[in-house]
């Protein structure tokens, strides 16, 4: 006989508004016990000393969570020039000074050589595993941290302004794997000066935005039913940019056996989708042929994610709404 899962079978996302001083453990671990979740996971870490947007997901939908992670972001952060330190944030020691203080147009003109698929070493203090070890396991203890450069893409930078010669404040949007914190120590020595992220809060991420977030302390005062009503998102929220493939309730039996179902194109939900999978997965040469992703609802229930193939939906991902 199986053993009964502890918790209860919610699924969905909440865009959690992280405080400051939090890992995102912790954080998963308050949300799931607020929701008294069966399973909780999130989709891209924040640093302790990060505030802002840190998806969570719940239930079914801890299977959409690489989808996020795909997603862009964009960040808001302030660098304090001046100062390098270990983490490359305040957390750390510092490690080195410079009298130097960049002008608001050497930031601007600098900022544009970041932008673009630029090579970033990630920070010592990362959670990069080497060996099987936490990079910042090794490094709190004294071990040689060697990383290796990453490709990244930042997509857009903006010098937002300074409060004074010591700060200057940036938003970015960047793709995945993308660390503030060496974009600020790299910024810093090609402006001839050394620096660290004094402050740092994400924005976005994917489709969860800011203004949807909500904080910890909003999340606990609100009542088990309000929760779900205001501030717990359907699981199709992040694949909003797959096309969405209506199903019958016999399909969808069959979906859920792992089976495949034939598809037509005013199946697909709206203009876009049916516009974006014309062929449903065909190609001329079908040895070139890239399955088409999509994700299969029957009344408004998620009921598997899939490949298109010559003109057949595929589950390669069956949900338990």
């Amino acid at each position: 006989m199986a053993r009964r899962k502890k918790g209860s079978p919610i699924h969905g996302w909440v865009a959690l508004d992280k405080p400051k001083g939090m890992t995102s453990t912790q954080a998963v671990a308050r949300v799931r016990r607020i929701y008294d979740a069966q399973k909780a996971g999130h989709a891209g870490t924040l640093d302790p000393l990060a505030t802002g947007l840190l998806p969570i997901a719940l239930g079914e939908a801890t299977k959409t969570v690489p989808f996020v992670m795909e997603r862009d972001k964009v960040y808001r952060f302030v660098i304090r020039w001046g100062e390098a330190r270990t983490t490359d944030d305040a957390e750390g020691e510092a490690t080195a000074i410079s009298d130097v203080r960049p002008s608001p147009a050497a930031i601007e003109a600098t900022l544009t050589q970041f932008i673009g698929a630029i090579w970033q070493t990630p920070p010592r203090f990362s959670a990069i595993k080497i060996d099987g070890e936490r990079a910042y396991d090794i490094a709190r203890e004294g071990g040689e941290v060697d990383l290796e450069p990453r490709l990244v893409e930042i997509y857009e930078a903006a010098y937002l302004g300074s409060s004074d010669p010591d700060h200057a404040e940036l938003e970015v949007t960047c793709g995945k794997g993308t660390y503030i914190r060496s974009l600020a120590r790299d910024l810093a020595e090609k402006l001839g000066t050394c620096g660290h992220v004094g402050e740092l809060r994400r924005t976005r991420v994917g489709p969860f935005g800011e203004a949807a977030a909500i904080s910890l302390s909003e999340l606990e005062a609100l009542g088990q039913s309000a929760r779900h009503l205001k501030c717990l998102l359907p699981v199709e929220t992040v694949l909003d940019d797959i096309p969405a493939l209506a199903v019958t309730g016999d399909q969808a039996a069959r979906l859920r056996q792992g089976r495949s179902v034939i598809v037509r194109p005013q199946a697909f939900l709206g203009e876009t989708e049916r516009q974006g999978v014309i062929a449903l997965g065909a190609s001329a040469d079908p040895e070139d042929e890239e399955p088409d992703l999509a994700y299969a609802m029957e009344r408004g229930r998620l009921v598997a994610l899939g490949e298109i193939i010559r003109g057949e939906f595929h589950p390669t991902r069956v949900f338990r709404i």
